[in-house]
């Protein structure tokens, strides 16, 4: 009896082992099971089956002209695969057919989108402050100008030539601008160097003071790129109404009203 239970129980494993193998299917054996009803210590384990998720139909992309179906290159070109932060496939120009010239491009928008974000916020503030047009400030006998123009025009290039020399000098051959500057909080050249890899988004602690998109953890600041990506794609949004902004400023300009004036302001 013992001997045909055990070549029943040996029948019933090799029909199990061969049910399952091959199926995606989890069987752990126990070899010391003799019988269901004895009790030898060996812990009995069920089968389960893996599930096996459906795959996820592929995002799709937001198109910066959503009225119009017929895709193509005009709304959905071929060489904007949607990696960019803000990528909504507008480039009717076709001028980011060449990836080193897209590359180009995007930290061109970047840097003026940074501009003029930051020529808004002072075009406000200004005129709230001094009552002054933002586009007759310099001219006004009242603005403080410890320079003379040219000094100031002189001075202005220098610095800036200097610093768009550098950030040539990186684009063309990243991280090559390290510095070894001293910080209050730190002496060390890695805070000031690109601690996410991406052109454009420095990071570390001196170009993220407030670890917005990173934690610093012993000491040492890491990225966090699922923050860094949302604030990339807000940074981008913003810059673009920004440089949009600053298009109508001028054009308000030329009609001599400014932005709060044009607001009844």
């Amino acid at each position: 009896m013992a001997v045909a239970t055990s070549a029943s129980i040996s029948q019933l494993t090799a029909l199990a082992r061969s049910t399952f193998v091959g199926k995606a299917q989890s069987l752990r054996y126990c070899p010391q099971l003799a019988f269901p009803a004895v009790s030898n210590g060996c812990k009995v384990v069920a089968m389960a089956t893996k599930k096996v998720a459906a795959p996820k139909a592929p995002k799709r992309k937001l198109s910066w002209l959503p009225g119009v179906k017929g895709g193509g290159n005009l709304v959905d070109p071929e060489w904007l695969d949607g990696s960019l932060p803000g990528d909504y496939g507008f480039d009717p120009l076709g001028l980011g057919k060449d990836p080193a010239a897209l590359k180009w491009y995007r930290e061109a928008e970047i840097i003026h989108g940074r501009w003029a974000m930051a020529a808004v916020l002072g075009i406000f503030v200004g005129q709230a402050w001094s009552g002054v047009p933002w586009f007759e400030a310099g001219a006004d006998p009242a603005a403080i100008a410890p320079f003379s123009f040219g000094s100031l025009l002189g001075t202005q290039l220098l610095l800036m030539g200097w610093v768009e020399g550098k950030r040539w000098a990186d684009y063309v051959n990243p991280n090559s601008q390290l510095v070894d500057w001293a910080t209050p909080w730190s002496r060390t050249a890695e805070n000031f160097g690109n601690s996410t890899g991406l052109q454009g988004y420095p990071g570390g602690r001196f170009f993220d003071p407030l670890s917005l998109a990173g934690d610093v953890k012993g000491g040492k600041y890491v990225t966090d790129y699922d923050k860094l990506s949302r604030l990339q794609l807000a940074e981008i949004k913003h810059a673009r109404l920004a440089m949009v902004a600053m298009l109508i400023f001028y054009f308000e300009a030329g009609q001599g009203l400014t932005p709060l004036g044009a607001l009844g302001l």
